[in-house]
C-alpha cells in the first residue's frame, strides 16, 4: 500500500524540525513535493541515505581501529598520542610520516581519510601545524566527515551533532595535554540524534549542479 505524503505532513515537518522518511511505497502529491523543497523540508530516504549515514558514520561507534597520521609539523604530537592511545587499549595504526622532515600534510591526510573509508579503520586522527588544510583535504574522499577541533566542546559537538568520523589537530595551536583530551572526547562521543543525522545526510550525499 501506497503512503500519501500532502502538504499537511510537510508543513509540521517544516514546523517541528523533523525530516520526513520515506520509501519504495511513499508517494508526494505534487504540492507537497513543491512545498517540501520550499520550506527546505529534509526528505530522508530509507533505502538510501540513512543507511547510508549509519554505515559509514554511526556503525563504527564505538571506535577501536584508530588511523594516525601527521605530517612534518605534527609529528611529534602524533607519536605522543599514539603512547597515550595504545595505553588506553586502542588499536592504532601509523600511516606516517616515520620522521620530521619535511613533507605534504594532503598526502596523509587523504590516506588516513581513505582507510576510514574503506572501512580498514574505525575512526581518523590527523595532525598538521594548525589543522585546517589537513581537513579541507580529508574532506575530499567519499563518506568523510573531517573536523577540526581545539577544544573539548567542539570535539563533542563535531561527533554528536555532525558524526565527524576524522579528528584533525594543530600542534601549534594545542598542547599534549589538550590533544589527549579532545581525542578521548572525540573518540567516546557518539553520534547524535536523527535530527542531526537527516542533516549530514545532507553533506554526504551532495552532488553538484549538473553532475550525475
Amino acid at each position: 500500500m501506497k503512503k500519501l505524503i500532502r502538504e499537511e505532513e510537510v508543513r509540521e515537518a517544516a514546523k517541528t524540525g523533523k525530516s520526513i522518511h520515506v520509501d519504495s511505497n511513499t508517494v508526494f502529491t505534487p504540492s507537497a513535493k513543491d512545498m517540501a523543497k520550499e520550506l527546505s523540508v529534509t526528505i530522508v530516504d530509507e533505502n538510501d541515505t540513512a543507511s547510508t549515514v549509519s554505515q559509514k558514520v554511526q556503525q563504527k561507534w564505538p571506535f577501536h581501529k584508530i588511523a594516525i597520521a601527521s605530517d612534518h609539523g605534527g609529528f611529534y604530537m602524533k607519536e605522543e598520542l599514539k603512547t597515550f592511545l595504545r595505553d588506553k587499549d586502542f588499536m592504532i595504526i601509523d600511516l606516517g610520516p616515520a620522521n620530521a622532515n619535511a613533507c605534504d600534510y594532503p598526502d596523509y591526510a587523504i590516506k588516513t581519510a581513505e582507510m576510514v573509508s574503506e572501512g580498514k579503520a574505525d575512526v581518523g586522527i590527523m595532525i598538521d601545524s594548525v589543522g585546517i588544510g589537513s581537513a579541507m583535504a580529508a574532506n575530499r574522499v567519499p563518506g568523510i566527515l573531517a573536523a577540526k577541533c581545539n577544544n573539548v566542546t567542539e570535539a563533542k559537538s563535531a561527533r554528536e551533532h555532525n558524526y565527524a568520523n576524522l579528528l584533525t589537530l594543530g600542534s601549534k595551536i594545542i598542547g599534549s595535554t589538550a590533544a589527549n583530551d579532545i581525542v578521548l572526547a572525540f573518540l567516546n562521543t557518539k553520534g547524535g540524534a536523527e535530527r542531526h543525522q537527516a542533516r549530514i545526510a545532507k553533506i554526504l550525499n551532495y552532488k553538484a549542479k549538473g553532475s550525475k
